[in-house]
């Protein structure tokens, strides 16, 4: 009886700890960030703008100086490192005709704040805001690029104002249901303050969408990905890559999948040109 007792006690205590600690399962922030020089990046600005809750967000905007930019992108990153680690996707965006902002989160690089959900998305507000505020902007042909949790940060932002197009990388139906992948033992959607419930929130955007997946992928399974690719209502196209695990270069900077994503953006910017021409 003695054992038993001690065996519940230890598995309560266990769940208590989980719960009380979870945002550090969840969020990896590093705080060290390189200089742009260090990370490869030219023709660059280092940039800072507000939050809606006094926090002061740090970010790289990435120029390009051609006669017309195909558009400005803002990349949401996912949960783990910072900027530095998404200059490369940054850099091969800008060679191919983009203007864009790679900025991280409250809680990650220099800024200060604690990572949430609700925080993760004012961010991207702001970030959002930041970015048609620039004279050099053209504010109707913003794209949003958001990476595994990234991706949900840029439904919720889409959701509420609508981009030109968007593009998701391993995106999940809810955070809860990537979390009953792989931690099938737990009661999962009781814990979880953070849901990012991307499924219910899709409906609402209604902007053309590419989402692209790697079959292998071991952190968001791929039928995830298909799965909120289903409910997508507007226009859209899937990009599954053979043989991709999560962080593999095919997904993060893969020739194939930039070439899919300047295809894409470059047809939806065409179509949009047309309709602007026939309704004029």
């Amino acid at each position: 009886m003695g054992f038993l007792v001690t065996a519940c006690l230890t598995v309560v205590g266990g769940l208590l700890l989980v719960w009380m600690f979870q945002r550090t399962l969840i969020y990896f922030p590093v705080n060290h960030v390189p200089s742009t020089a260090d990370v490869g990046l030219t023709d660059v600005e280092t940039v800072t703008f507000p939050t809606t809750d006094g926090l002061l967000l740090n970010g790289w905007f990435l120029l390009n100086r051609t006669a017309a930019a195909k558009g400005a992108v803002i990349i949401l990153n996912g949960n783990g490192a910072n900027r530095a680690y998404r200059a490369p996707l940054a850099a091969a965006l800008q060679n191919y005709g983009y203007q864009v902002l790679l900025f991280d989160y409250r809680g990650y690089g220099e800024n200060g704040g604690t990572p949430t959900e609700r925080g993760l998305i004012a961010d991207a507000r702001s970030a959002r805001t930041y970015l048609v505020s620039r004279p050099d902007v053209d504010a109707s042909r913003l794209v949003y690029f958001g990476e595994s949790l990234g991706s949900a940060v840029a439904i919720a932002l889409a959701a509420t104002h609508d981009p030109i197009a968007m593009v998701l990388r391993s995106p999940f139906t809810s955070l809860v249901d990537v979390g009953r992948f792989h931690y099938f033992f737990l009661p999962v959607k009781l814990f979880l303050w953070d849901q990012f419930a991307s499924l219910d929130v899709i409906h609402g955007v209604e902007c053309p969408v590419l989402v692209i997946a790697g079959d292998r992928d071991s952190i968001v399974p791929v039928d995830q990905s298909r799965r909120l690719y289903d409910k997508i209502r507007t226009s859209k196209d899937l990009l599954i890559i053979n043989g991709a695990d999560h962080n593999d270069p095919e997904l993060a900077v893969g020739k194939e999948m930039l070439a899919t994503v300047d295809r894409f953006l470059s047809r939806v910017a065409a179509k949009t040109a047309r309709t602007s021409a026939g309704e004029s």
